[in-house]
C-alpha cells in the first residue's frame, strides 16, 4: 500500500442528498476513498449505508438529487450503470443475488461480460478459485445449490472478473455463521493486500474496522464520525454502541441496573 503522504482519492463523493419518493435517504454525505485502501461505512440497519454504494453505481433513477461523485477525477453521477461498472467499479449487493439457474463457472464469465480478452479471463478463473478453493470444487454446479457462504464467496469473485479498480461490498457477512465471517473477511484483506481498492458497507464494526484502514459511522442519512480505524475502534462511543464494548464505568452501572431491576 502507498504510504499515507501519497495515497491518493480514488472516488470522491462531495454534499449528495438522495431521496426515495419523498423520503430523504442520504442528506448531504461527503466522503473520500483513497487508492488502496479499505474503508468502511458503518451504522445500524436503514441508516443510508446500502443507498451509499447503489447512489454511485446509478441504481437509483435520477439521483443523487444534489452533489457530485467523482471517480479516478472523472464525473460518473448521472451515467449509466453499465459505464460505471466500465470505468472499473464492481460492486457486490447485500443478500449475495447470484443467478441461481446458472452454474459457478457461468456466474464467474457474467462477471467478465464487458471484456474480452479470453486469455486474460482464463488467468482470472484461476485467481478466484486460488481466494476461493470452494467454487473450483462446485464450477459445474448450480449457484442455487450453494451455500450462503459460497455464494457470497461466488459473489465477490463474480465482481472481481470485471478486474475493479474499486470493489463494494454491501453486509459481506450478512447472514454467514462468524466461523464464515471470519474467512470472509480474511478474504477481503487479501484482495485488497493484491491492489485492489474497496469500500466497505457493514455492521459487524468490530470486523470491519479490524481490516480497514479508515471508517465512518452513519446515522440517519448523515456522517457522525470519521477517522481512521485504529481511532473509531479505541473511541468510547463506537466500542460501547457500535462493537458492544463497554467501558468498565458503564458495565458497573449497567450490571447495577440489573440486579435493581432483578429485585422490582
Amino acid at each position: 500500500m502507498e504510504s499515507r503522504t501519497t495515497l491518493k482519492t480514488l472516488l470522491e463523493i462531495k454534499n449528495i442528498e438522495t431521496f426515495y419518493g419523498l423520503i430523504y435517504a442520504l442528506r448531504g454525505v461527503s466522503l473520500s476513498v483513497q487508492s488502496g485502501t479499505i474503508t468502511a461505512i458503518l451504522g445500524a440497519n436503514g441508516a443510508g449505508k446500502s443507498t451509499i454504494l447503489k447512489t454511485v453505481m446509478g441504481l437509483i433513477e435520477d439521483q443523487p438529487d444534489k452533489g457530485t461523485i467523482e471517480f479516478m477525477g472523472k464525473r460518473i453521477d448521472g451515467k449509466e450503470t453499465e459505464d460505471i461498472v466500465r470505468m472499473g467499479i464492481s460492486y457486490v449487493p447485500e443478500g449475495r443475488e447470484v443467478f441461481e439457474e446458472l452454474t459457478v463457472k457461468e456466474n464467474l464469465l457474467m462477471g467478465a461480460y464487458l471484456r474480452n480478452d479470453r486469455a486474460e479471463i482464463r488467468k482470472d478463473f484461476e485467481q478466484i478459485y486460488e481466494h476461493f478453493p470452494p467454487l473450483k470444487a462446485r464450477e459445474n454446479q448450480w449457484a442455487g445449490t450453494l451455500s450462503g457462504g459460497e455464494q457470497q464467496m461466488l459473489s465477490i469473485g463474480r465482481a472481481l472478473m470485471n478486474r475493479p479498480t474499486l470493489l463494494f461490498l454491501d453486509e459481506p457477512s450478512l447472514g454467514l455463521s462468524p466461523i464464515l465471517v471470519n474467512e470472509i473477511f480474511k478474504i477481503i484483506k487479501n484482495i485488497n493486500s493484491q491492489g485492489v481498492t474497496i469500500l466497505l458497507v457493514e455492521q459487524n464494526a468490530r470486523m470491519a474496522l479490524a481490516i480497514s484502514d479508515f471508517g465512518l459511522i452513519l446515522e440517519n442519512g448523515r456522517f457522525v464520525m470519521k477517522g481512521t480505524a485504529r481511532d473509531l475502534m479505541q473511541d468510547k462511543d463506537v466500542r460501547e454502541f457500535y462493537m458492544g464494548i463497554r467501558s468498565e464505568e458503564s458495565a458497573k452501572g449497567y450490571q447495577r441496573w440489573k440486579r435493581k431491576k432483578r429485585w422490582r
